[in-house]
């Protein structure tokens, strides 16, 4: 998990909160917020878990939002490890990478948000077309969707 910027048309900050599934590249979450508190972090994977389920190992950056004793109690209470990325270490978080650089190309950068919900709304529409409608090639050209139904696990993938 990490953060991309951008700002609504009155020149406000948004964080993008990105979250992709390193086996089967579902995006379960990419969550759009002013600011980002440890607390806002549990909130959307909770979200996400009750959809999704509770993943063995998350791995994150070194963030403030990420290194904060509320993450780190819910994670020890849900049974998840929290795999920090080494810094200056690229290739342990290839594959977030990827989606960032799809969203901030194909979602931040094409886009303009009047409102925070607007940003919201243009945020999940993109997510559900990278799920279901874009083929992978690291998954045999199938949709994330389709690969995660192909292999009999359709609402419950690892994060």
């Amino acid at each position: 998990m990490e953060f991309l910027s951008d700002q609504l048309f009155n020149g406000s900050k948004i964080h993008v909160l990105a979250i992709v599934d390193a086996f089967s590249r579902l995006s379960p979450a990419i969550d759009v917020r002013q600011r980002y508190r440890g607390a806002n972090v549990i909130d959307t994977l909770e979200r996400m878990t009750a959809v999704y389920g509770v993943s063995k190992t998350i791995r994150v950056d070194n963030g403030p939002e990420f290194i904060s004793r509320d993450l780190d109690l819910w994670a020890w209470s849900k049974g998840v490890m929290l795999d920090f990325s080494r810094p200056g270490k690229p290739t342990d978080e290839c594959i977030r990478r990827i989606l960032q650089r799809q969203v901030r190309a194909e979602w931040i950068k094409r886009n303009w948000f009047l409102t925070l919900d607007d940003a919201r709304s243009k945020c999940e529409a993109y997510r559900r077309e990278y799920n279901e409608e874009r083929p992978q090639n690291a998954i045999g050209n199938n949709t994330p969707m389709e690969f995660i139904m192909s292999i009999g696990h359709p609402s419950r993938p690892m994060i």
